[in-house]
């Protein structure tokens, strides 16, 4: 849970960063919210979801992305620092589609988390948007969507490809 533990917007981060409460829960949920009995590794929904039903965590991990762009954008995170967290969603998703070894990626890549401490440690509240910024966001919106469809996406032909052969 997050640290102060209580709904709503959290203390603002080193970069002045405002974080609604429910937004980082919700990271904490999908990234490290279970400690792995006998370790000290944490491992979220995400790659759980993902071993249960291929694929239903990368589309929480992409819902959870969007979610931080959006609040990176209201907070004045530059242009260049949102495509930096373009790229983490990137890495996780395109190695996360590999089954059951993306899975175990996810655990331990956590590409949410990243992006909240890019958020908070990039953040400028009262930055005024450029118009750069406002065509970085839609950029970054439609990768995200693409992204977090293309485990569904090669699960399905997977699964075709085993049935037209069996």
């Amino acid at each position: 849970m997050p640290e102060d533990g209580k709904p709503g917007w959290s203390h603002p981060g080193a970069g002045g960063a405002q974080v609604p409460g429910w937004l980082r829960t919700l990271v904490w949920l999908l990234d490290g919210a279970f400690v792995i009995p006998g370790t000290s590794f944490r491992v979220g929904l995400d790659p759980l979801l993902g071993i249960l039903l291929p694929g239903a965590g990368d589309v929480a991990g992409g819902l959870a992305s969007v979610l931080l762009f959006v609040v990176a954008f209201r907070n004045g995170v530059p242009p260049g620092v949102i495509l930096r967290m373009l790229v983490n969603v990137g890495v996780d998703a395109i190695v996360g589609a590999v089954p059951v070894l993306g899975d175990f990626f996810d655990a331990a890549y956590r590409s949410n988390e990243k992006n909240l401490e890019l958020l908070e440690r990039h953040a400028q509240p009262g930055r005024r948007p450029t118009v750069l910024d406002y065509l970085v966001l839609p950029l970054a919106f439609g990768a995200v969507l693409m992204l977090a469809l293309l485990p569904i996406v090669i699960v399905v032909a997977l699964l075709k490809f085993a049935l037209d052969r069996g």
